[in-house]
């Protein structure tokens, strides 16, 4: 299924609300942020989802809650007439001590809450509901989490990170022994996140309008030339990179909103 071409342009802002709320201290270890979003759509509206290395539970309309594990590829979802999903977006690791068990297990795959965790005893119809029900789950903090967690955050926040030996060596740890901890608790390798935030970088270039020189860009960022980088960004966000034409306003605003926000409407 192809990207809808009102989304192209931003126009899906226009029909969309989105808030954010931060957790409070009790669940910030696990949660990086609550998330809800409405929706009314005259015709069924193809909307993309950007992977990001991060578990989503949600709860469409009320309905029953799900578990979303991390895509390692754009995903595309249909939204019909009007609707509703509240959310939560983990930090890389914090779903492990609620599942408790490797999150590879999750990896492209959605399963329905009650099959891995204590289903809530209300509906989930806002965040408080769900800020409620992950409150009376929570489990004890875990320091390997919250140190995988960091070490994505050191990814995420330094561009010149684009090898795995590298990042080992900074965090002075084991190639092997991160390859496993990142199966364990994020779910996908160290290699493919260091992928994806080099991939959000571009997503950035592009956001700001300015000219970009792509072949530098992606033997910066660790690619091989700049076809890697096309093929790989192609694959994450079902789009090229621009080379010519400056973003629009409306453009710079969905592109922030989305890699700022990764799955940002994923019921």
């Amino acid at each position: 299924m192809t990207r809808d071409p009102r989304g192209l342009a931003g126009a899906w802002m226009r029909f969309q609300h989105h808030d954010f709320a931060e957790p409070g201290p009790a669940l910030a270890p696990f949660v990086r942020h609550f998330w809800a979003v409405e929706w009314s759509y005259d015709e069924p509206f193809r909307q993309l989802i950007v992977p990001y290395p991060e578990v989503h539970l949600t709860a469409r309309d009320g309905g029953p809650p799900e578990v979303h594990g991390v895509c390692t590829g754009h995903v595309i979802k249909v939204l019909e007439g009007a609707g509703q999903v509240v959310g939560v977006a983990f930090r890389p690791g914090g779903f492990r001590p609620f599942l408790r068990a490797p999150v590879s297990a999750l990896t492209n795959r959605t399963r329905p809450s009650a099959d891995v965790l204590t289903a809530p005893r209300t509906a989930l119809a806002n965040v408080a509901a769900v800020e409620q029900w992950l409150l009376e789950l929570r489990p004890d903090r875990d320091p390997v989490a919250e140190w995988v967690a960091g070490v994505v955050e050191q990814v995420a926040g330094d561009p010149g990170i684009s090898r795995v030996d590298q990042l080992a060596k900074r965090c002075d740890c084991g190639v092997r022994r991160l390859q496993r901890l990142f199966a364990e608790y994020v779910g996908v390798s160290p290699k493919w996140v260091i992928r994806r935030y080099r991939l959000h970088e571009v997503t950035e270039r592009m956001a700001a309008g300015t000219a970009v020189d792509w072949a530098r860009l992606a033997v910066e960022l660790g690619f091989a030339d700049q076809a890697h980088l096309a093929r790989d960004f192609a694959a994450s966000s079902a789009r090229r990179p621009r080379t010519t034409r400056p973003a629009t306003r409306a453009r710079r605003s969905a592109d922030r909103l989305q890699s700022q926000h990764g799955v940002v409407s994923s019921g």
